[in-house]
């Protein structure tokens, strides 16, 4: 059994060369960066009951599944967290392995899945962004996850709802009408509803912390958090 989508896989490697090209494919990826990190770093804090802000991820071991080209690793790396980054694209990975070394990150970078990871309770934290959206087989895929989460580790999973409204946004409006991103890159009858996610999650012995909207103001061009869970929405698990 595998969680990997040969033509999923195809779509991001054919666009691997762009990763750290701010306005190029990944410009929305780029723009929604901060919001997810200011998320994941205040849970983080809370979670752990960390004080400072000065290298405080320094003693936590992150993974991040579906990593791309390092755009949330390295920032997880220069906060002074031993990062790990998979992908099942080996494009991708050679893009963020490059990137990292011109950066001088320490960064380990490994073109696997996560079921193919041998490690058991390794991580404190656990990064699936953007990514449930695009394997095959989330139930094995959080499976995966939680043999490799520590007891009392966090999981943060970002994806998408499927509403009428996360047809219109982001499919329609940010494929088709902005063309922020490649036509094709999402399908809709893959986005996931929260409570079908959560059920999941329960049924893998996670516990929800927190769940939160993610809202783009199109005047201010910037994310915030929201209670709105209809497009973008971002989980926070513990494992029990």
């Amino acid at each position: 059994m595998t969680t990997i989508n040969k033509e999923e896989i195809q779509k991001f490697s054919d666009l691997a060369e762009e990763w750290w090209d701010v306005n190029g494919k990944f410009k929305p990826l780029h723009m929604f960066n901060p919001i997810r990190i200011e998320y994941i770093t205040e849970n983080i804090k809370k979670h752990f009951n960390i004080k400072t802000n000065n290298n405080f991820l320094k003693d936590l071991n992150i993974l991040d599944i579906g990593c791309g080209g390092g755009l949330i690793s390295e920032p997880m790396a220069r906060m002074g967290a031993t990062v790990t980054g998979i992908d099942a694209s080996e494009k991708n990975i050679k893009i963020a392995q490059l990137h990292a070394k011109k950066n001088n990150l320490d960064i380990l970078y490994l073109n696997k899945a996560p079921e193919q990871m041998r490690e058991v309770e390794k991580f404190d934290i656990i990064l699936n962004l953007e990514i449930v959206e695009h394997v095959d087989n989330v139930d094995l895929y959080i499976d995966s996850c939680y043999k490799l989460l520590k007891k009392n580790g966090l999981m943060f999973t970002a994806t998408l709802n499927r509403t009428l409204t996360s047809y219109i946004k982001a499919i329609i409006g940010a494929e088709y009408i902005l063309r922020w991103l490649p036509i094709g890159t999402h399908e809709w009858d893959k986005f996931i509803k929260p409570e079908e996610l959560e059920k999941i999650f329960v049924s893998k012995k996670f516990k929800t912390i927190d769940i939160k909207g993610l809202k783009f103001n199109p005047f201010i061009k910037k994310w915030k958090k929201s209670n709105d869970l209809s497009v973008n929405y971002i989980f926070c698990n513990t494992k029990n």
